[in-house]
């Protein structure tokens, strides 16, 4: 579809994809969800790099098996980020960002891709700004962007 768009990176398609999905295979094929659009989301990065190939060769290799089903939601809600543990072994701030993140009013909280950017949807704007607004006045360092998903 994007020709050699997965050959860069496994999240490249995602990335030109521009609206929610369900990535399969390594992440290349992306299947179009409904239900998430206009969703707020609030991204973090603490600011320490991540890489993805420190990620990759830390982690076990273990795939802890297939996607749930349901609604977009709760398919996000039972689901989880394999590379979490081997990216927060490697820049724990990811584990404070993650916590932090928990501690606002979100619907969900997860670690992006290889990290080192979390993110948290919210049920509303209001929610979303009241949580930017706290983490950038507590880590006036780490970089926030609020947005809505596609």
């Amino acid at each position: 579809m994007f020709g050699c768009a997965d050959a860069l990176g496994s999240d490249v398609p995602a990335c030109l994809f521009g609206r929610s999905a369900i990535g399969r295979g390594r992440g290349e094929h992306l299947t179009p969800v409904d239900g998430l659009t206009g969703v707020p989301v609030l991204l973090v990065n603490s600011g320490v790099a991540v890489s993805t190939a420190a990620v990759f060769k830390a982690w076990s290799g273990h795939d802890a098996g297939p996607i749930g089903t349901g609604t977009p939601l709760d398919i996000a809600r039972t689901g989880r980020n394999d590379l979490e543990l081997p990216a927060r072994m490697i820049a724990p701030v990811i584990g404070s960002v993650l916590d932090r993140l928990a501690r606002t009013s979100s619907v969900l909280v997860r670690m992006s891709g290889s990290g080192a950017t979390c993110f948290a949807l919210y049920a509303d704007e209001g929610a979303r700004a009241e949580a930017a607004m706290e983490i950038r006045r507590e880590e006036p360092g780490w970089w926030c962007l609020e947005s809505t998903l596609a």
